[in-house]
């Protein structure tokens, strides 16, 4: 898979939170103890924003989220972002961890359904890597992700629900390991290095492939949606 720079968010120590609009962020705010590599840990502050078309009694898809902390050794505040897309109509990931290698700060995510899935590439194993250098995010192959960095430590599924059901605003690292274990996935319980099987239970592998045409998700194939699509955007 190839990476591709581009900037998702940033932050330098100088600005204020309010400066990258922090403060007007709406949704879920909550705060987590992220357990690094090296035992250390990492407050993070977190947001969630839900909204858009839904089922009957079902919450909205997520809308937009954000990440936040203070580089351990520099003092700046890192800021990443996973905002509404317009192809997919929701945010892209569900976050699994951050972590600081050799002061370089990295976060690991999943794509957030099938249409995200398809649109980053159908990545097996199911991650997409951000590295923070230069003031910017930059998607990097798995291959690159520090070896030391194996066990998630952020609340990956439904993380405002997780944090209604505690019932409090900071989660330590007890409570996101408590939530993370309830994966079955191999997955979502490490950092896998080698692809997971197609058919394996739950997994993100096992997403039919579709691609974005003029608009709309059709299977590479599909050559009737895709006449279609060309009707339609005429």
């Amino acid at each position: 898979m190839k990476s591709r720079p581009f900037l998702l968010a940033l932050a330098l120590s100088s600005f204020s939170m309010n400066s990258f609009g922090f403060l007007g962020f709406g949704g879920t705010r909550w705060t987590e103890d992220a357990l690094l590599h090296n035992g250390a840990v990492l407050l993070v502050e977190r947001n969630v924003e839900r909204g858009g078309r839904h089922e009957i009694g079902q919450k909205p898809p997520y809308r937009e989220q954000r990440l936040q902390f203070k580089h351990s050794a520099t003092g700046e505040k890192v800021i990443w972002e996973d905002l509404n897309a317009k192809d997919i109509g929701t945010a892209s990931f569900l976050p699994m961890l951050v972590d600081i290698v050799a002061n370089t700060p990295y976060v690991v995510v999943t794509p957030m359904g099938c249409l995200s899935y398809n649109k980053w590439g159908r990545p097996n194993p199911p991650y997409v890597v951000f590295r923070y250098k230069g003031e910017r995010w930059t998607r990097i192959p798995l291959s690159d992700l520090p070896k030391e960095i194996i066990i998630p430590n952020l609340i990956s599924s439904a993380p405002d629900i997780e944090i209604e059901r505690l019932g409090k605003t900071h989660v330590t690292v007890d409570d996101v390991k408590r939530a993370n274990s309830r994966f079955k996935q191999p997955e979502y319980k490490s950092i896998l290095r080698t692809e997971v099987p197609a058919g394996s239970y739950g997994s993100s592998v096992n997403c039919e492939e579709m691609v974005y045409y003029k608009g709309a998700w059709v299977g590479p194939g599909d050559s009737i949606g895709k006449r279609m699509m060309d009707r339609r955007s005429k």
